[in-house]
């Protein structure tokens, strides 16, 4: 499965993860392709979020990731930076994933 990881610094993680889990957030997660997600935070900044994202397809994660949809929802919840470190058009394939 491809995975897509988004790094960004929201402006309030309450409300941001609220905008995130709206019905209608959902919904379009979902049409897009988006099978699950993980999200992060740094521990000394919650703001600071990472999410990881696994798509059906890496055209549905690439598709998803430059919709103007996203890119609303996005400011509509306070996110004030995505930041550049990781291409976020890349999309990865696990190779393994073990519990120890």
């Amino acid at each position: 499965m491809p995975y897509n990881i988004s790094a960004l610094r929201v402006k309030d993680f309450a409300k941001w993860k609220s905008g995130f889990d709206r019905e209608d957030g959902i919904a379009l997660r979902k049409a897009a392709g988006m099978k699950s997600y993980q999200i992060f935070q740094a521990s000394d900044d919650y703001n600071y979020v990472v999410v990881l994202t696994e798509w059906d397809s890496v055209d549905d994660g690439r598709k998803f990731l430059q919709s103007e949809e996203l890119k609303e929802a996005s400011r509509e919840s306070g996110v004030i930076e995505m930041f550049g470190t990781y291409d976020t058009s890349k999309s990865l394939e696990e190779v393994e994933k073990k519990s120890v």
